[in-house]
C-alpha cells in the first residue's frame, strides 16, 4: 500500500479525537467515519455532542448541508445512523424509480464500511489487556497472540484500501456526485465551526 493511502486509512479508522485530529484534508469518506463514531459514542452525550458538531461542520465544508442525506442525519437518533442510511433515497425527488435497489447497496456497503472499521478499531475495546492474555496454556496464547496482533494488524492494512471504494460508491449513492471534494481542519474550525482540537473546551466535550 502507497504511503498516501496508509495515511488516509489511518485517518479513517482513527477516532478524530483532539488527541487524534485529522492531518489529511477530509472529505466524504472522513464524514462517514465521523458518523460512525457518532454512533458509537453509547451514552457519552459529550462525546456525541463532539462528533455531531464535526460531522456537521464537515457536510457544511464540503457543500452539502441541508441536503436530504444530512436532513436524515440530523433526525435519526445516535446508535441508528449508519441503519438508516439506506433510506436515503425515499427522501429524494428524484431516483425514485430504483429506490429499492439503491437502497439495498447502501445498507449492504454501509454494512461492509461498519465491519471494517469495527475490525480496524477493535484494540480500542481491550480495556484488560490483550484477547487471551488470562489463557494459561502458553503455546495456545501465544497462537491467539499472532492472530490478533500479527497477522490481522498486517492484513488489515491491504483489506481496508475497501473502504476508499466504498466511499466513492457511497457518496454518488447518497448524494448524487462523483466529484471529489475535501477541505482542511485549519478551514473547518475557521470557517465552519469545527471543534478545535487545541481548545481546552473542546476536550472537555469530548471527554465528557
Amino acid at each position: 500500500m502507497t504511503s498516501p493511502n496508509l495515511q488516509q486509512i489511518e485517518q479513517l479508522t482513527s477516532t478524530y479525537g483532539p488527541d487524534q485530529p485529522p492531518r489529511l484534508p477530509l472529505d466524504f469518506g472522513d464524514y462517514l467515519s465521523l458518523l460512525w463514531r457518532l454512533d458509537h459514542a453509547g451514552e457519552r452525550t459529550g462525546r456525541a455532542d463532539y462528533y455531531r458538531q464535526c460531522s456537521e461542520a464537515l457536510a457544511k465544508g464540503l457543500g452539502f448541508y441541508g441536503s436530504s442525506l444530512e436532513r436524515l442525519v440530523r433526525i435519526t437518533p445516535v446508535g441508528e445512523i449508519y441503519a438508516s442510511l439506506g433510506n436515503a433515497p425515499y427522501r429524494k425527488t428524484e431516483h425514485l424509480v430504483d429506490a429499492r435497489d439503491r437502497r439495498a447497496a447502501i445498507e449492504q456497503l454501509a454494512a461492509l464500511r461498519d465491519n471494517v472499521l469495527t475490525i480496524g478499531t477493535y484494540k480500542e475495546k481491550w480495556e484488560l489487556g490483550w484477547p487471551g492474555s488470562g489463557i494459561a496454556d502458553l503455546e495456545l496464547r501465544e497462537r491467539v497472540f499472532a492472530v490478533l496482533n500479527t497477522a490481522l494488524r498486517g492484513q488489515f492494512l491491504h483489506f481496508s484500501r475497501i473502504l476508499l471504494v466504498i466511499d466513492i460508491v457511497l457518496q454518488e449513492l447518497l448524494l448524487g456526485s462523483r466529484t471529489p471534494k475535501e477541505v482542511t481542519l485549519r478551514e473547518l474550525i475557521e470557517e465552519y465551526g469545527y471543534p478545535d482540537p487545541e481548545s481546552p473546551e473542546t476536550r472537555r466535550m469530548y471527554e465528557g
